[in-house]
């Protein structure tokens, strides 16, 4: 929206929706700092409170994704809701699980009942995807699959090992950075064999 000044006009909802991504996807290091400086008495509180504004504020261009992203606010706001009323930090070490678990549960069902997830993320930018396309997205969701799987394994590890500055790691710089492998890796494939 642009106002009489000429210039952008930022909506509340459109900047406190950008924030709290910007913590969801900080998680790890919130949940880290937040342990380290304040306790589970004040960080939780404020986890539930970014986890609702994130679940007011859930939208997605395809159903399936915005019924994700509230689920996620709503297991972020029981997990941090848990770990303040019980008085035990872990419960929310256990997020990264959840979201995983959740991927997974997501990705997978769509093999079963397709079209798969990334076949109708491909349809958002090629509506006519020929049947190579239907093949190679189906396998590629395939691929997310086993990634989800043995991401959550390596999550659920570091929670139960118990070392924060392990799990922190893991999941706030090793998995993302995986994740764009992933994603990197599947970007070259898909233009080589556009082009090939």
């Amino acid at each position: 929206m642009i106002n009489r000044s000429g210039r952008p006009r930022f909506h509340l909802a459109f900047i406190i929706q950008g924030l709290t991504a910007l913590a969801v996807i900080g998680y790890p290091f919130a949940v880290y700092f937040g342990l380290s400086y304040w306790g589970t008495s004040v960080l939780a509180p404020l986890l539930v409170v970014l986890f609702a504004s994130r679940l007011v504020l859930a939208r997605g261009k395809i159903k399936q994704l915005s019924w994700l992203m509230k689920a996620f606010a709503l297991l972020g706001i029981l997990l941090a809701l848990a770990s303040w009323l019980l008085k035990q930090n872990h419960w929310l070490l256990y997020y990264p699980v959840v979201v995983s678990l959740l991927l997974l549960g997501l990705f997978g069902q769509s093999l079963f009942r397709p079209p798969s997830i990334v076949e109708r993320l491909a349809r958002l930018t090629e509506p006519d995807l020929p049947p190579a396309g239907v093949r190679y997205t189906r396998r590629v969701t395939q691929v997310w699959c086993l990634f989800f799987i043995i991401n959550g394994s390596i999550a659920l590890f570091t929670c139960l090992y118990d070392d924060i500055k392990l799990w922190t790691l893991y999941n706030g710089a090793i998995s993302y950075f995986l994740m764009g492998i992933l994603m990197g890796t599947e970007w070259i494939i898909r233009k080589r064999l556009r082009h090939g």
